[in-house]
């Protein structure tokens, strides 16, 4: 792990460079991660679709991620973080393209499928720049950081894409959504750099990246990362990156804006979370004990929603911001998963607990809205489909299930003290 104190100015100014141009890619795909939740209404209108079928539109974009974290995290080990960076900036910028301009729900799915391939490397290539740039020590503490940023994504994509809808249009916001994947991409080309001393320092040069990923994939100290992620993190970005609005506005009667400031509240309140829990976790040299406290307090938080029973906007904010802080504690698993395989393999071990991420709301999401279709009663307004309390229910429990397998899976990682304690055998 390169030290701060052996980098010279010009490099110190690299690495920022660097990092930040990859932050803002996956501030990108944050934002194309839980927009259709702000606007799922339009949606259901322009494409005249059922809970099922929304669910897949908006969980293409999941298939394609959680497909990719794996290839991202061989590709970001050997071709480095530039490469993939600028690739994926332009994928994800032609696919927001089509989105926006997609004449029917077949030309939609495909340019959701174009921007969940493109944004896939933005996550991975950030922890590979932290891994190759920074002292292992300051690992948790950036990731948290970087999460932090990256919320910012979810908060524009709540109410202010929900009131830049009403306003203008939802294809335009896309459109100009690509515009910035495209310059993303065009400046990381010119001024991202893949380590301290060129870019073999950051990649695998010869070795077999397909040793490399075996070794981490048959290493059992990886797997409960990727469950616990898989479990809380994928019901955390079904919940809040589809069902939470229309849940809030056909089951408590809350306007699409009141829902729509519940999810940005949810999501600021888990990029705080995610900026302190790193840092804390460095600060105590612990990992395990603060992931599974967290993930305990927020199964306990999904009985709360279970009944349906209408909250007042005090009580209901209040809830959704505590779910927001104690949702973070899943994020520690990136840092469990670097400190338990070898430190060449970096790019490879983030990539694989983070699949379960994506990997749960890929399955969650259209299969919420199966369950809510088997009961629907056949109501419509405005024609959009109109569920009880009773049809999300099915689904919030659902959720709930996941969540309680992910806290389960917390009590089984490896306790790191925030240093790497990969031995070969």
């Amino acid at each position: 792990m390169t030290s701060t104190l052996a980098l010279s100015r010009p490099e110190r100014r690299r690495r920022v460079v660097a990092l930040g141009l990859a932050v803002a890619a996956y501030l990108l795909a944050f934002f194309h991660r839980v927009a259709p939740a702000a606007i799922a209404p339009d949606l259901a209108k322009a494409f005249q679709t059922s809970a099922a079928g929304l669910g897949v539109l908006a969980a293409t974009y999941f298939y394609i991620y959680t497909l990719m974290q794996v290839p991202t995290g061989v590709l970001a080990d050997t071709l480095g973080a530039r490469r993939i960076l600028t690739l994926g900036g332009l994928i994800a910028g032609a696919g927001s393209i089509l989105f926006g301009l997609a004449p029917s729900f077949e030309i939609a799915v495909i340019g959701r499928t174009l921007v969940g391939l493109g944004v896939s490397v933005g996550f991975i290539a950030s922890l590979k720049l932290v891994a190759v740039w920074y002292e292992e020590s300051r690992f948790a503490s950036l990731v948290g950081l970087i999460m932090f940023i990256g919320n910012i994504g979810p908060v524009v994509a709540g109410a202010p894409l929900a009131w830049a809808a009403d306003a203008w249009s939802w294809r335009g916001v896309f459109i100009a959504v690509a515009g910035m994947s495209f310059v993303i991409a065009a400046l990381s080309w010119v001024f991202v750099s893949d380590g301290p001393q060129g870019a073999g320092r950051a990649r695998m040069g010869n070795r077999s990246w397909i040793k490399g990923l075996v070794t981490v994939l048959m290493n059992r100290d990886t797997w409960p990362g990727f469950v616990a992620n898989l479990g809380l993190g994928g019901s955390f970005l079904s919940f809040a990156g589809l069902w939470a609005v229309p849940y809030l506005m056909q089951a408590h009667g809350i306007s699409r804006a009141a829902a729509s400031n519940h999810v940005s509240v949810y999501f600021l309140c888990f990029a705080v979370g995610c900026l302190f829990i790193g840092g804390l976790s460095d600060r105590l040299g612990r990992r395990r004990p603060l992931m599974a406290s967290g993930a305990l307090i927020y199964v306990a938080f999904w009985l709360i929603w279970l009944p349906g029973t209408p909250l007042g906007y005090g009580l209901s904010y209040l809830l959704f911001g505590v779910m927001g802080l104690v949702t973070s504690c899943f994020t520690l698993s990136w840092a469990c998963a670097k400190e338990v395989n070898p430190p060449l393999l970096s790019g490879m071990a983030t990539s694989v607990v983070n699949v379960g991420v994506f990997l749960g709301a890929a399955v969650l999401q259209p299969l919420v809205g199966w369950l809510m279709d088997r009961s629907w009663s056949g109501a419509m307004a405005s024609g959009v489909r109109v569920y009880s309390a009773g049809d999300y229910r099915n689904g919030l429990a659902l959720m709930m299930g996941f969540a309680a397998v992910g806290f389960a899976a917390t009590l089984f990682v490896r306790e790191t003290r925030c240093r790497n304690v990969w031995q070969p055998d």
